[in-house]
């Protein structure tokens, strides 16, 4: 059946419109619709494809996100190879001067003739990637690798939002247009991915750099679309069909005019002096950049200079990149003061005498923990060797022992949190102390909110990021609460937000007062309490009173609960606070189906462990793994042998082989249909 003309036209337009927003956002950095408005597009086109499949092209929105993990990445090898910039061990000023004098007599240059104009740009701390379009589109991205071969990462590549399916701009697309740049993480994203694995008890990601390297390799794209990764345009790979800009500056300005994000700290510097000065004013200001960088590259900006010059083993003799020098110095300890993180973790801070570090003037340095400061044995009065980590993060490196005055006392954790006074909890074998105060805490406010709305908790459509942003700092909201309070008029004040959006968000927030039991212990952003425990929570209590109230032995007769989770749960309701929030939502109508709050039965899969793999015809993966869960199964994410059963629908990828290599049975949505069916 022929699609019609309209909805056809209608998905175009919405592509369109929607790409345009992603480069408003992402590019440009000036969004012009909120985050509910954009979800509303995206929402309309995903509908509309799926009611037409054929409608779905390449460079849809709704195919950045999803594909097939891939067992491995292919090899690409790169027509133009991706060679390294020489970096400058000099991380002197003369360093800048030693390369110009180099360039100058390379090309023959006398006292006497002009100052050798360079293109002076940032050195970003990321992923070089290589991005190859044909006809404007984007068909392979890879990275270097040994600069001849690298990697095939297309798929992943396609879920980051900064880089263009298809380039903006000319008519006349060239037959290929390969474009080299940098993945990275702002730090702020960092900060914030950091946050939620704290808050979901998982490993911290050790640094900007590694972690969107390991982003882009992940095998799983679903996954990398997960990291907000970013992206910097800086030059190119092979062509065809496209004529190469007569210098490095207009080629970052022909990139930007494609629709690829260039960065603006750049600059046209002619001769030593002025590469030097650049050099200065980036080292002086580094910190206050949203991204880490460790050095500056200079590039001869003449394109023809840059082939003249040629290259030597697996490097251009035409730039360089001059590093920044790494510094320590020696300052005071004046005092040992406690933050609360967003997820309620207690981080010592110790205050300095500023002290001129690395290019900043440096006043704080993380003390990690209360274990780190033992080890180290920081105390109020001492002196210090500080250091910026990674040429980023102050840290304390030393403590001159011996310069140690007199009757100094070792730090000792405080057992109250400073912001809202909760009690300070440390778990066993954790390192971190933290604030039980979760639903209630100042500094945890904004991160509990958004758990609480997320869809997997509350599912509160249109409240993101930005929006809790503002509902906190203009004092709207101080707990999940006070969400159920917001009307129309309070809300389209904010920045952003129209009278339409406003009433949107309302009837999002009215919607959830429905819900299940299961999705209101999840939403309370307990800790170690995921989304299947707080199901088996629900399943076994029946009740949220008889959680609330249950002993550690209750505790620790409900499925896979362990000692340290049932402390964190025995933690989180005895705080009156926490309990006091619990009773507001009650006030404000929030319910669960009286069902819910019958202790459920055995079910009849209890003891059997599943695994989904694969689409399922007429189901989605969540509806079947509800389905098992309500009868007692248990719904596993990989293939072992106990695994009873493997549902396996279309693409059902590696998890189906290992299934039939341990002789583990396998059912297709018929079957496992009749199974549910059979044992009810």
């Amino acid at each position: 059946m022929a699609v019609p003309p309209k909805v056809a036209s209608r998905a175009a337009k919405l592509r369109a419109e929607i790409e345009e927003h992603n480069h408003a956002y992402y590019v440009v950095d000036a969004p012009t619709i909120s985050d509910a408005e954009f979800d509303r597009l995206y929402r309309e086109l995903e509908a509309l494809e799926a009611a037409h499949p054929e409608l779905v092209t390449p460079d849809s929105p709704t195919q950045r996100v999803g594909g097939t993990a891939a067992s491995s990445f292919a090899a690409v090898r790169h027509r133009v190879p991706m060679l390294s910039i020489r970096t400058e061990t000099d991380t002197s000023a003369d360093a800048a001067a030693k390369f110009d004098a180099r360039i100058r007599r390379e090309l023959r240059l006398g006292d006497d003739d002009p100052a050798v104009e360079y293109m002076a740009e940032l050195k970003f701390d990321g992923l070089a990637i290589s991005l190859r379009y044909e006809r404007g589109l984007l068909a392979v991205a890879a990275t270097r690798g040994d600069g001849e071969v690298g990697e095939d990462v297309t798929a992943n590549v396609r879920t980051i939002r900064a880089i263009p399916q298809r380039l903006r701009g000319t008519k006349a697309m060239p037959a290929v247009l390969e474009v080299r740049g940098e993945v990275y993480l702002t730090r702020r994203d960092f900060d914030a991915l950091n946050a939620r694995q704290q808050a979901a008890g998982l490993k911290l990601y050790i640094n900007p750099r590694n972690t969107a390297a390991g982003a882009v390799r992940q095998l799983d794209p679903a996954m990398t679309a997960t990291r907000p990764l970013r992206f910097f345009a800086y030059g190119l790979g092979e062509t065809v069909g496209w004529r190469v800009p007569a210098t490095q500056s207009e080629l970052f300005d022909v990139l930007a005019g494609c629709g690829l994000p260039v960065n603006r700290d750049r600059r046209v510097a002619r001769g030593a002096a002025e590469l030097s000065a650049f050099h200065r004013e980036v080292e002086a200001r580094r910190a206050e950049l949203p991204f880490e960088i460790d050095g500056v590259v200079y590039k001869v900006n003449q394109i023809a200079l840059q082939q003249q010059l040629g290259f030597v083993t697996r490097e251009p003799r035409w730039a360089v990149a001059h590093k920044f020098p790494a510094e320590e110095m020696t300052t005071e300890v004046l005092a040992i003061d406690v933050q609360v993180g967003r997820t309620g973790a207690l981080t010592p801070v110790a205050r300095l005498k500023p002290i001129f570090v690395g290019g900043v003037t440096v006043t704080n340095a993380t003390l990690h923990n209360e274990d780190e400061i033992r080890r180290k044995d920081v105390r109020v009065g001492d002196a210090v060797i500080v250091r910026r980590a990674g040429d980023v993060i102050p840290e304390i490196v030393k403590v001159l022992v011996e310069q140690r005055p007199p009757r100094t006392r070792a730090f000792v954790m405080p057992e109250r949190c400073p912001e809202c006074g909760s009690k300070v909890v440390r778990l066993p074998d954790e390192a971190v102390a933290r604030c039980s105060g979760g639903l209630v805490c100042p500094a945890q406010r904004k991160q509990a909110l958004l758990h609480f709305a997320s869809r997997r908790a509350m599912d509160i459509e249109g409240l993101g990021d930005k929006l809790v942003d503002q509902l906190v700092d203009a004092n709207l909201v101080h707990t999940p609460a006070d969400l159920y309070k917001l009307g129309i008029a309070a809300l389209a004040e904010l920045e952003r937000m129209a009278e339409k959006s406003a009433a949107n968000i309302v009837a999002a927030i009215d919607r959830s007062r429905s819900t299940t039991l299961a999705r209101f212990i999840f939403a309370l952003g307990i800790r170690h309490v995921g989304e299947t425990t707080a199901k088996d929570l629900a399943r076994h209590f029946g009740n949220l009173d008889a959680l609330i109230e249950a002993g550690e032995a209750a505790l620790l007769e409900v499925r896979d609960v362990g000692a340290v989770l049932a402390q964190s749960l025995l933690q989180f309701f005895a705080e009156p606070h926490n309990r006091e929030v619990i009773a507001q939502l009650r006030a404000a109508e929030v319910h669960w189906p009286e069902e819910s709050l019958q202790r459920a039965p055995v079910g009849a899969l209890a003891g059997m462990t599943f695994v989904l793999t694969g689409t399922l015809p007429t189901i989605s993966r969540e509806e079947a793994k509800d389905r098992i869960e309500r009868l007692g199964g248990k719904v596993a994410g990989s293939v072992s042998k106990k695994t009873t059963y493997v549902i396996a629908g279309s693409d059902p990828g590696s998890k189906l082989d290992r299934a039939n290599e341990l002789g583990v049975a396998v059912l297709d949505e018929s079957k496992f249909k009749d199974l549910i069916d059979g044992v009810r």
